[in-house]
């Protein structure tokens, strides 16, 4: 049973994952021109010659994307703006062609991100009826652009996106509460692109592609029945919150923001699913028997790893309908609760976990990998864990309980050599999760 090629076949299921959710293949892919006419997957968008083309990118994949459009679109773009998050080690391009690139923060906003707003906001004005944007969204995209509502500050939005994360929010719940203390969130970006037109292509990170949630839906009006100070109150968060956000966010009770008119077309070109599927592929072109077991788990990264590894265990037994060699997949995103003061993130954290489920279990390997490569605090994509990373952990002198208890779970993989470290990857769908059981 050959637990470093189980290892090895993780990795490379986990890239070809990546490349079948690589954002400039996807963009270029769906765009071309004829003459004066944008082409979007086959629907022609027709431009008189002195009308103006715009690409605007916001998200982690934003770079890729831009690219993309460049390619397929070439001298043809007037301008356009690109938002992106810079790793450390990273160097990033001042543009892509006629597309500036510019960088934000995540996941809290900062002054870069702030300046970054502004950017993009003087990058769609003065247009007109006959111009054309295309906005090319992706995950990421709430905390790198940032234009304040009126009353609320940058230090406001911080505080309040720095309270949410550390009580678990979802992302549904985080850009909930953040889209009405912005002018570019919620329909807000179309609102400033009026009466230009829009045609939105999207890398969705959000299980179940809700579009005024990917990015905080910078050019989708958001769902005026979604309550964020209900959503607040029920997190805990609500007393704690600056004032001028609690005051917006009962200002906002029942309001969509921008209308959204003016948007024709929005395409979703990869999400969590894509990237599953994708490793099934992968997994069976490395000889296993391989199933997607979901596409939208959610939850405490913890106590998801135990579930996890439970499935993997009863897979070993023979117990399930696939049978060694396999491999279990399954994509979401986990929250982590954050009780103490450790480094890590959420693939991390469930990664640890897993490791001290399956603890002396032969034949188990056990992944869970962000897709953009950035996994929280942790400084890695994730982890990746078999029944002897507990006891590697414990023989460097350290205790996996007391450091999963510290949300501490980057320290304790990197001491069994099981963190996975991949540097940006330039694109963001979500988490992975495999559980690979070799013969």
């Amino acid at each position: 049973m050959d637990l470093e090629r189980a290892r090895a076949d993780a990795l490379a299921i986990f890239r070809t994952a990546l490349r079948r959710v690589d954002p400039e293949a996807l963009v270029r892919d769906a765009l071309a021109l004829d003459g004066d006419t944008v082409v979007v997957r086959g629907t022609p968008y027709p431009l008189a010659p002195d009308a103006r083309l715009i690409v605007v990118a916001i998200g982690k994949a934003s770079v890729g994307m831009a690219r993309g459009a460049a390619a397929a679109l070439g001298a043809r773009i007037d301008r356009g703006i690109a938002v992106t998050k810079a790793l450390p080690g990273e160097e990033l391009p001042p543009a892509v062609g006629p597309i500036a690139v510019v960088t934000g923060s995540h996941p809290v906003p900062d002054a870069a991100s702030v300046a970054a707003g502004r950017r993009v906001l003087e990058t769609v004005a003065g247009l007109g009826p006959g111009d054309l944007v295309l906005a090319l969204i992706s995950g990421g995209g709430s905390a790198l652009v940032e234009a304040p509502a009126e009353g609320v500050t940058l230090e406001d939005i911080a505080r309040t996106t720095d309270l949410l994360l550390r009580a678990g929010a979802d992302i549904e719940t985080l850009n909930a509460v953040r889209r009405p203390l912005s002018r570019i969130k919620g329909g807000g970006l179309a609102a400033a692109i009026a009466p230009a037109r829009v045609v939105n292509l999207i890398v969705s990170d959000v299980l179940g592609n809700p579009l005024p949630v990917i990015a905080s839906g910078p050019t989708i009006p958001a769902d005026p029945g979604l309550d964020a100070v209900a959503l607040a109150r029920g997190l805990g968060t609500w007393d704690n919150l600056p004032e001028p956000v609690r005051r917006a966010l009962t200002d906002a009770r029942g309001q969509s923001g921008g209308s959204g008119d003016n948007v024709i077309e929005t395409i979703i070109l990869a999400d969590a699913a894509t990237a599953a599927e994708a490793a099934a592929e992968g997994a069976r072109n490395q000889g296993y028997h391989a199933a997607v077991l979901g596409t939208r788990f959610a939850g405490e990264a913890r106590e998801f790893a135990r579930f996890w590894a439970e499935l993997a265990r009863h897979a070993r037994a023979g117990d399930g309908l696939l049978k060694p060699p396999a491999c279990l997949i399954g994509a979401g995103e986990m929250t982590v609760t954050v009780r103490g003061n450790g480094r890590g993130g959420r693939n991390t954290e469930m990664a640890l976990a897993a490791a001290m489920a399956i603890d002396g279990l032969p034949g188990v390997v056990i992944a869970s990998l962000a897709t953009d490569g950035d996994d929280g605090l942790s400084g890695a994509a994730g982890g990746m864990v078999d029944g002897t990373t507990a006891a590697r952990i414990r023989g460097a002198g350290l205790d996996p309980a007391a450091l999963l208890a510290a949300n501490d779970s980057a320290r304790a993989l990197a001491a069994a050599g099981g963190l996975v470290q991949t540097g940006g990857t330039g694109t963001n769908v979500n988490d992975l999760y495999l559980a690979l059981l070799p013969e």
